[in-house]
């Protein structure tokens, strides 16, 4: 049965560019963007799985339709995916290439979903691997794994699987998907602990962050990605990224630096650095010229 509902944010929403931190690859089996620019999302919530479909309908304005077990819950979160509760009221920053960014994109918001385990299997898939091959894992999980998206979902769409079934998931399907011993290890490990994981929301911020580094395998970058996305961490900076910290050297020095470095460069921006973060990233002034050879595929599969 379908429900709707208009969310009215307090400010321009981009739907696309709020959600975009939620997909994983141009494949992800939970996330769909429709030919008429909606943003389809499938998701599994306390009460259930629920198919999510998010339409702007006006500068400020949202419509969310919904379907399956999960929908009530889904529409009642909507305004906290769409980043109703994030306040950018403080955030000014000063001349440069951060406030530049954020005055072409005002209404970029960072959204909280409040599923920590959907926002960290794929987070830990993506641990030191490039990025391809962790989504080529997420798709396979989620298509082996998952279960089919309720109501009129694009073809293909999967919601993704309980701690319950992520905990159960063998060994051996874990090496078809291309993930190494300790990032499979490390996936059940946060499915088994899934109960006291996405109480995490609901505790102070270095609190919230401590809780899921106590998962064996999960440190600073794997819980700040996590944060930024189940949390709506507007601060979480993902140290130990293979490129962030070059990336983000370039776009305020014009040159690339180390991790203690781009936070330096970032502290004039706290509690928005995770925000100022995005703004470069979306803006194109943190690309890298490219001078050498790209990180290579690591295939697990041949172990």
């Amino acid at each position: 049965m379908e429900q709707q509902r208009t969310v009215t944010l307090p400010g321009p929403v981009d739907v696309r560019r709020t959600l975009a931190p939620l997909r994983r690859g141009l494949g992800d089996p939970a996330w769909q963007l429709g030919p008429d620019g909606a943003v389809w999302r499938a998701t599994l919530m306390p009460s259930g799985p629920a198919t999510v479909r998010l339409a702007p309908c006006g500068p400020c304005a949202v419509d969310v339709l919904a379907w399956g077990p999960g929908a009530g819950e889904a529409l009642a979160t909507a305004p906290a995916v769409l980043g109703a509760h994030d306040d950018a009221a403080t955030f000014d920053p000063p001349p440069g290439p951060v406030r530049e960014a954020h005055r072409r994109a005002p209404s970029l918001r960072i959204g909280r979903t409040g599923r920590v385990l959907e926002a960290l299997v794929p987070a830990i898939l993506e641990q030191r691997v490039i990025t391809r091959t962790a989504h080529d894992a997420w798709r396979h999980l989620l298509r082996a794994h998952g279960t089919p998206a309720p109501g009129p979902a694009p073809a293909g769409m999967r919601v993704p699987p309980s701690a319950q079934a992520w905990a159960a998931v063998p060994v051996w399907d874990f090496h078809r998907a291309g993930v190494d011993p300790g990032r499979a290890r490390t996936v059940v490990a946060a499915a088994r602990l899934a109960h006291r994981l996405e109480e995490a929301g609901r505790l102070p911020r270095e609190e919230a962050l401590a809780r899921l580094r106590c998962v064996p395998g999960v440190g600073v970058w794997t819980a700040a990605e996590t944060a930024q996305r189940a949390f709506g961490d507007a601060d979480a900076v993902s140290v130990g990224d293979y490129h962030l910290a070059g990336q983000v050297g370039w776009a305020l020095v014009g040159e690339k630096v180390d991790d203690d470095r781009m936070l330096a460069l970032l502290e004039p921006y706290r509690p928005h650095r995770h925000r100022a973060v995005r703004l470069l990233l979306l803006s194109g002034a943190a690309r890298v010229p490219r001078r050498g050879p790209r990180l290579a595929i690591e295939d697990h599969r041949r172990r």
